[in-house]
This record gives C-alpha cells, structure tokens and sequence, in this order.
C-alpha cells in the first residue's frame, strides 16, 4: 500500500510532554467498528464499565531502561560528541545502538560515556564500535559486561524518550517514573509499552472486581518503534525484530478465556503483536520465546486479538498501519479527525483509544 495513505496533519499543540495525573484520569476514545456511532468520549477509569466478565486483557511486563547515552569520540583526531540510543542486547557486552552524528564513526573508533561514576571503578564506560549498518545502526562493544555494565549504563543514561518529546524538552528525573509501566518487570525495552501507562493499582481493583482477568506477556521494545517509514511502498519497509516470550501458563488461560466466550484485549501494540506472533492459524496461543518483526497493515488477517487499547500514533508509522488494518483505515482516519477537533492529547504521553471489532 502507498505509504501516503496514512498521512495526516497533527497541530504540535495536542503532542503531551508530560502524562495526566493520576494516570487513569486521561481521556479514552472508544472506537467501535460496523456501529452507527463509532466513536464515543469517555475516560480511562471507565475501562471497567467498557469491557465485559470474562475478558482478558494482555498487558506487557517490559521495563525500560535508561539507554540514551551521550560521549565522545576518543583516540582519533579531534574528540567528536556522540549521542547512542541502545536499541538490542546482542550478548553481556554488545549492543546495537543509533547513534548521531553517524558520519563520525568508523569500525574501529572508541566512544567514551561519562568520566565520574558512582561506583569507583567506572569511571568510565567506553565502547568499540565493531560495525556499522543503516540509519545510524552501530555494533558497540562495550569494556564492562553483564550486570556491571547495567548498573554502568544505568548511571550515565537518560530515559529514551521518543524524538518529538525530545525536540522540545529534555529527559530529566521525573520521566524514570513517568515512562515506567506499573507492570515494567523484565528490563530490556529502550521504548515504553505507552498503552500500559494509563493503569494505576486503585483502577486493577475495579477491574477484578468486574470478573475481567489481567495476564502478562514479555516483549522488549526497540528504538525502531520510532523511526519513520520512508519508502513509498509499505512492502518495502523492514520492521526491526525485538524479543520476547509467552508462557505456557499465560497461552492456557488465554486460551481457556476464549474458549469461555471471553475477549483478548491487548494493551499496546507491542501485545497485539506478540500474541498474533505466537497463535496458530486456528487462533490457539502457543507458548513463545524468540523474535518478532511482524508489520501489520491493512488486509492482515487477526488471529486473536479482539479489541485494543492503545495509545494516538505518529502519521506514516507502522503503529498507524496496525490501528487501520485493526480497525479499518477510513474508520481510523475519522477517529483521529474527531480526537484532534476535540482536543486529545497524542503520543507516548498522550490519551488513548480503546478500539473494538466486530
């Protein structure tokens, strides 16, 4: 499909820098397709009331880590500053990573993070660059490994806050908290799963209390989730692969709940497209620990999924993509046209919509 299809205009001002407090207060968009009002205001905390007895939601269980790191180019002519998001653990010391200016780093360069640690012996986090790909893609062969270079890298880093927050305000303390899941558990994730953080404990209560089950899956989010589609044609575009798992308990009851006329509601795109990624052809949830680079557009067939919640989308990006095939692309295109009008706030930080198929 032409890429242009899914453009739209969205004025900066309805781009959130910070979440709304307490977080279930933000706004929610109901989206339902095949009805004669499709779309319906309501909020977050009335998610109880939306879903039914029975229903499973999915939420992912990532934790974010700090893996915005800034240094320099040490060792080869004049220093050079570099910016490094990493973005995939590749073993105990290497990670690939984006980095910028790109341009100033060769195979071979060694970029140094920091000079002052909070622990004696890291001083200093250098990192060998050991190739580079597209887009800014480096290989970083970092001096620390394991469990050191976590705490390293915890230390220096900044939250990896997504480029249209960034451009107007930098990371700073509050965001460790702010874009941190009340479910973030496996760490790994350079990107926050944003749909998860519109639940607080007091709004899990009521749901329990409405019969409607909470089950957790693992998927670390990559910087790719960022970058923009730049080919005309989205069959040309290359998803990143990420990692993540399913267990086998969580397939089970994911399964007995369908079996029970329960729904799979996915939080996020990122359990969307995990469980899509670990269902058979019949629908049935199989157990899942490897890799995903599944890009969704419009004509994808859903195998599990029934509804979704999920945060407003970037135009052009694969979320954009997944929400139109989810729901139709027309029907997508009024609802934002509707959200913009009304004053919903976008992004990572934004409100969000609670999209429901036939």
């Amino acid at each position: 499909m032409r890429t242009d299809l899914f453009d739209f205009d969205l004025p900066a001002e309805r781009i959130a820098l910070r979440p709304v407090s307490p977080r279930d207060a933000a706004r929610l968009l109901v989206v339902r397709a095949a009805t004669e009002s499709p779309v319906e205001d309501r909020a977050i905390h009335d998610l109880p009331d939306l879903l039914q007895r029975g229903d499973a939601l999915v939420v992912n269980d990532t934790k974010v880590i700090p893996a915005r790191l800034v240094g320099r180019r040490i060792g080869r002519g004049a220093e050079a500053s570099i910016e490094a998001t990493l973005h995939r653990r590749l073993d105990g010391a290497r990670w690939l990573a984006f980095v910028k200016p790109a341009k100033r780093l060769a195979p071979g360069d060694v970029v140094r993070f920091g000079e002052e640690g909070k622990v004696c012996f890291l001083g200093q986090l250098d990192a060998t660059v050991e190739a580079k790909g597209e887009n800014g893609e480096v290989t970083l062969a970092f001096a620390f490994h394991g469990p050191v270079l976590d705490q390293a890298v915890d230390e220096r880093g900044a939250m990896p806050l997504p480029p249209y927050i960034t451009a107007r305000r930098p990371p700073d303390d509050r965001d460790r908290t702010d874009y941190q899941t009340m479910f973030a558990q496996a760490e790994g994730s350079v990107a926050a799963p944003t749909a998860g953080l519109h639940f607080t404990p007091e709004l899990l209560a009521r749901l329990r209390e409405r019969g409607i089950a909470l089950h957790k899956v693992t998927l670390h989010v990559g910087a790719g989730t960022f970058l923009a589609v730049k080919v005309d044609d989205t069959d040309a575009h290359r998803m990143h692969a990420e990692s993540g798992s399913v267990s086998a308990a969580t397939a089970d009851a994911l399964n007995a709940a369908r079996r029970a006329g329960g729904r799979i509601v996915a939080v996020g795109s990122t359990s969307l497209r995990l469980l899509e990624s670990a269902c058979a052809e019949n629908g049935t949830i199989r157990p899942f620990d490897g890799e995903t680079a599944l890009f969704i557009t419009p004509g994808y067939r859903f195998r599990v999924v029934d509804a979704i919640l999920t945060n407003f989308h970037l135009p052009r990006s694969t979320l954009f993509m997944l929400v139109a095939a989810f729901s139709g692309l027309e029907l997508m295109k009024r609802a934002y046209a509707h959200a913009i009008e009304a004053d919903y706030r976008f992004y990572s930080y934004g409100d969000a919509c609670l999209l429901v198929r036939r």
